[in-house]
This record gives structure tokens, sequence and C-alpha cells, in this order.
């Protein structure tokens, strides 16, 4: 069986909205599941720019599917050993929440694998 890496990640300024708004973080950081392969998220790390928490969701056809909340000018390495299948035509995104009026920028780096 053959795998292929894929990765969402880049450097992303952003403005707040509210801890409880999460707003897409950019269109570069959305993936649909190609036909064919079933893919799997494997790890998330990111960094936070800014002196107050937030937090970076991966949504699942816009549903949220995992948090990672980042703390205040940190950055966090998360390995995720609980892996589910992503099915073909599944569509996931990066999605960013931080105090309203805080703006800073975002290094986000998803793992994915196809299988």
């Amino acid at each position: 069986m053959e795998s292929t890496s894929r990765f969402l990640q880049g450097v992303y300024p952003f403005e707040g909205k509210g801890l409880e708004s999460p707003f897409p973080i950019a269109d570069a950081l959305s993936y649909t599941v190609p036909d064919g392969v079933v893919t799997q998220p494997v790890y998330f790390r990111g960094g936070n720019s800014t002196g107050e928490l937030i937090y970076v969701v991966l949504m699942r056809d816009g549903t949220p599917m995992r948090y990672f909340p980042i703390g205040a000018k940190g950055d966090v390495h998360v390995p995720l050993r609980v892996v589910e299948d992503l099915d073909s035509g599944t569509v996931i995104e990066l999605h960013l929440a931080a105090p309203e009026g805080v703006g800073g920028a975002v290094v986000v780096d998803l793992g994915l694998v196809e299988v």
C-alpha cells in the first residue's frame, strides 16, 4: 500500500473576533480528500505571536473535529495518536479563534497522509 504525505502549512496574519467566534484562517488551509483515497491527519504544529491565548480548530465538513489551544507567544506540537479515516469528498479546514481585536500571526503545519 502506497501513501502520500500532504501538508496544510504557512504563516498567516489574523485579527481576533472573539474566542467563541472561530473563522477560516486562509483558503490555502482547506483540503478535500480526493476520490479513491482515505486520508488521516497525523499531527498538528502551531505557533502564536500574540500575548493572548488563541486556538486553531480542525473542521471536518463544517463541524469541529479537534481543538489546538496555543498559549501566549507559545507553540504546540500535537501528534494525533487517535487518527480517523477521512473518506473521499470530506472537506477539512483550519479555523482560528482569538480574543476580539487581538492581532498577530499564527504558524500552522498540519500533516496528513493519503492512503
